[in-house]
């Protein structure tokens, strides 16, 4: 028995480092077969390629597959990641919804406590921003809305935040909307809380210095500005942006409209008033939509506004 396990072992021993020598002779000529440079080894080389790789697919296909898995556990990793986001946005948004209605609600209780009649006539018209073909303007946009739309010259656009600019040029389908950060754009302006009045002067900047200030040392960085309504230009109290003291010194306007991000602009409709002869300088929208006393009966204002004309044209027939 140990005489054959010892022939055996000296059968496997010479045939093992036979193996090896072979195995190390081959990986030696590969070795050597790669590093040759010379055309007619590169073409055997190819040929071997050619031959070797296409027949080895199958040898591919659990790394493939593996990758695939390792690819896919990732995107489901990535994906459970963006599903925990979104969830945490819309509680979010939940919450902001919460807030808004309840700021609506006590909105209306305010206004109704006030006895607040809003014009229904006061509305907005929304237009696209289109790219500037040019004008004699610096600080300018189009918009596609225009005469069709109803707008007219000196109406205020806002980008749902701050106040833009003002309607200068209104054609048929398009409109061209003047900034306040043009040179040629000055329109009044009221500093709150201390109430004093200035003038926003643009200056081809992005934040347009105010003149004319009544008691500059009332005023403070930070403080709101918004449009004051003199000279019937803009409706007053329109969001314009806020008080900053420029690297110059100067009390400058920080605006509250994005112009980075003009795609939308929304434009006021304004109503100019109608002048009223007389004592007093009665300014109203209209005097056939003037404002009802509250608890009358239009019937019975109607019919009180008759007889005072006749009283008043039996006083004139009288005199």
């Amino acid at each position: 028995m140990a005489t054959h396990k010892r022939s055996t072992e000296d059968f496997v021993t010479p045939v093992r480092r036979l193996l090896v020598g072979l195995l190390v002779l081959v990986l030696f000529a590969t070795f050597l077969l790669w590093r040759i440079d010379s055309p007619r080894v590169e073409r055997f080389r190819a040929q071997i390629v050619d031959a070797v790789v296409p027949n080895m697919e199958w040898a591919l296909v659990p790394v493939t597959k593996a990758a695939g898995l390792v690819e896919g556990f990732q995107s489901y990793a990535r994906l459970a990641e963006q599903n925990q986001e979104l969830r945490r946005e819309l509680q979010q948004m939940k919450a902001w919804k919460e807030a808004a209605l309840q700021l609506e609600q006590e909105n209306a209780k305010l206004l109704d406590l006030n006895n607040v009649r809003l014009d229904a006539r006061l509305s907005y018209v929304t237009g696209v921003v289109l790219t500037d073909s040019g004008s004699p303007f610096r600080q300018s946009v189009l918009l596609n809305v225009g005469a069709r739309d109803g707008l007219v010259d000196g109406w205020a656009a806002m980008d749902g935040i701050g106040l833009v600019g003002r309607i200068s040029g209104v054609g048929d389908q398009t409109a061209r909307v003047i900034l306040l950060t043009d040179s040629s754009s000055r329109i009044p302006v009221t500093i709150q809380p201390s109430g004093q009045t200035a003038l926003l002067h643009g200056d081809n900047t992005g934040t347009p210095p105010l003149e004319f200030i009544e008691n500059v040392d009332e005023v403070r960085p930070g403080d709101r500005v918004v449009s004051s309504g003199d000279g019937g230009v803009f409706p007053a109290g329109l969001l314009v942006g806020e008080v900053a003291r420029g690297s110059d010194r100067r009390l400058r306007v920080r605006l509250a409209a994005d112009y980075q991000r003009l795609q939308f602009l929304r434009v006021l409709r304004s109503h100019p008033g109608e002048q009223v002869e007389g004592a007093g300088g009665l300014l109203v929208m209209n005097p056939v939509l003037a404002p009802v006393a509250e608890g009358v009966p239009p019937e019975a204002a109607a019919a009180e506004a008759d007889a005072s004309d006749d009283d008043g044209a039996a006083a004139e027939v009288g005199q």
